[in-house]
């Protein structure tokens, strides 16, 4: 009611975005801009909240869809002059930690997993089962780089060397980001950038998040007691809420609970 009267300030809200889950371009990802991006928008732009609090969860996945959703965090911050809040639960780990450097200061539990600031490609490779099988792969290309890593013929050197020159630039990217968000709250730290994870207290140390700190006692602190909480998350289709897309969701679960268990969780 308070906002509807002349000359009576309202209480102050903070709009709290989730980013839960592995990150990719695939309907099976749990983020990616085009799902994110509405529920971005929204909480930036509805109401003209004091600040936007980052709940982040996750182990990391597309080095391209984190960028995207925390550029769009970045423009939204800057153009409606917003702070932005980052709150760490259970892991923030490579492109989950991209996301959480978006916001202006990051707070994490003790037990909180940050870092893995590093790029990975893996996958499979069948030739040896193809040969057993009698079955022959054949592959036409009309230039020599189109059937590189290929799965299902011998790895090849060269295709290994051109694949590391693009994972360490992926790598410098992901690095950069990381130094402009951070800037001089980094630690002096060979180990920084390597792919290694730290608990919370000790990334506290290296300076990748600025202290531990929970979500609705730290916004208490920073914008008062009377401070409200305005939730945005992405909904989920109506397909989806029937359980129509049953097995697609098994295989997301048993991906996510490969990623997270990367990291002891």
């Amino acid at each position: 009611m308070k906002r509807w009267i002349p000359f009576v300030k309202s209480d102050p809200t903070v709009a709290v975005i989730r980013l839960s889950g592995t990150i990719g371009a695939t309907t099976r990802a749990q983020l990616n801009d085009e799902m994110m991006a509405p529920v971005i928008d929204k909480a930036f732009k509805r109401g003209k909240p004091a600040a936007v609090a980052l709940v982040v969860n996750s182990p990391g996945g597309s080095p391209v869809q984190s960028s995207l959703i925390a550029a769009r965090i970045r423009r939204l911050a800057e153009e409606k002059e917003i702070p932005v809040h980052a709150f760490v639960e259970d892991v923030a780990a490579s492109g989950g930690y991209w996301l959480a450097t978006a916001a202006d200061d990051v707070w994490v539990d003790p037990a909180s997993v940050v870092g893995s600031i590093g790029v990975i490609s893996a996958g499979f490779g069948a030739p040896v089962f193809l040969a057993r099988q009698g079955l022959e792969r054949r592959v036409h290309t009309s230039v020599k780089s189109k059937s590189m890593l290929d799965p299902f013929q011998p790895e090849k050197p060269e295709d290994v060397a051109r694949l590391k020159v693009i994972l360490e630039q992926m790598h410098t990217t992901f690095t950069d980001h990381v130094k402009v968000r951070r800037g001089d709250r980094l630690a002096d730290a060979q180990d920084l950038f390597t792919g290694e994870f730290w608990l919370g207290r000790r990334a506290v140390e290296l300076g990748l998040v600025d202290g531990i700190g929970h979500l609705v006692p730290k916004m208490k602190e920073l914008y008062g007691d009377k401070v409200k909480f305005a939730n945005y998350s992405r909904k989920r289709g109506l397909l989806q809420r029937f359980g129509t897309t049953l097995t697609q969701d098994a295989i997301a679960a048993l991906e996510e609970r490969a990623d997270y268990a990367r990291f002891g969780l």
